[in-house]
């Protein structure tokens, strides 16, 4: 498994047009790609950050992964993504090693990349997500 960058660090908002607000505010920046992402019941607005990003992330629905972090743990980083060059390879890497995975198979993301995240239990308390840009090659 090879780690590409870290692709970006996942910021949980309670309103995404606030976060947008205050980094036009802070850093005079505009997103550079905004998304709903219907599966994960969230709205996403990207950053970038050098070779990196911030994905702002608002709920669109109280019950889904976002709005359930905001409401035990307010708002604030919620995952770091990591890029990898081969998730079907990463993730069978992880599985060989007995990892707990909450995806054991890459599905759709935001961009249109392929996303799986490993459980917080497995990595000190912080949400991975690892991320590929291409279709991944079983």
């Amino acid at each position: 498994m090879k780690f590409v960058r870290i692709n970006h660090i996942g910021i949980a908002s309670k309103d995404l047009g606030e976060a947008m607000a205050r980094m036009a505010n802070l850093f005079d920046q505009t997103p550079t790609h905004q998304e709903l992402v219907e599966d994960q019941k969230v709205k996403t607005a990207f950053y970038s950050a050098g070779e990196s990003h911030l994905e702002f992330l608002e709920s669109t629905d109280p019950e889904g992964p976002i709005g359930k972090f905001i409401s035990k743990r307010g708002q604030g980083i919620h995952h770091i993504c990591l890029e990898v060059d081969n998730i079907h390879e990463a993730l069978a890497h992880l599985k060989s090693k007995g990892v707990r995975l909450i995806d054991e198979q890459p599905r759709k993301g935001a961009q249109d990349c392929w996303v799986a995240f490993i459980h917080p239990s497995e990595t000190g308390g912080v949400l991975m997500e690892l991320s590929q840009e291409s279709e991944p090659k079983k």
